[in-house]
């Protein structure tokens, strides 16, 4: 079975109450339930901390357990060296996941540390985007010649 984990940054523990007008009146616990409905083929295993060093450690827990990461680090995203270090040592291929369009928000919010170390980016989609990054992780790839 496909090993997928979701990894959730600061506030993300808030969906469903935080910022309603950007993020949605759903929380995120609704929504795993309905991904996994959609995916019954996938585990998803979902993690959030709002402390970076346990969002480090969680990616390095993932090493030799998990096919993909989405992660969604949230405003870590623009600071952290550290979690962009994470992504790119531990050679599981991670799609960075974000639920605003931050390219549309403020100026510090259009600049990722991790996006370079990720296979791709999603971003403004709402939730979807965790979907995608399942199904982008579901489906076989080339390898490259």
């Amino acid at each position: 079975m496909l090993q997928i984990a979701i990894v959730n940054g600061p506030n993300l523990n808030l969906l469903g109450v935080r910022e309603p007008h950007i993020y949605g009146n759903q929380s995120f616990d609704q929504y795993v339930t309905q991904l996994r409905e959609r995916y019954p083929l996938v585990q998803l295993h979902c993690y959030q901390s709002n402390v970076e060093g346990e969002l480090i450690n969680y990616l390095h827990s993932c090493m030799g357990k998990m096919h993909g990461i989405a992660l969604n680090a949230g405003a870590y995203t623009h600071t952290s060296i550290a979690i962009a270090d994470a992504v790119s040592a531990i050679g599981i291929p991670v799609v960075e996941v974000h639920i605003s369009n931050v390219l549309a928000r403020e100026d510090y919010r259009k600049t990722s540390f991790i996006s370079s170390k990720c296979v791709g980016s999603i971003s403004g989609l709402g939730m979807e985007g965790y979907a995608l990054a399942v199904q982008y992780f579901q489906t076989p790839k080339t390898p490259n010649p």
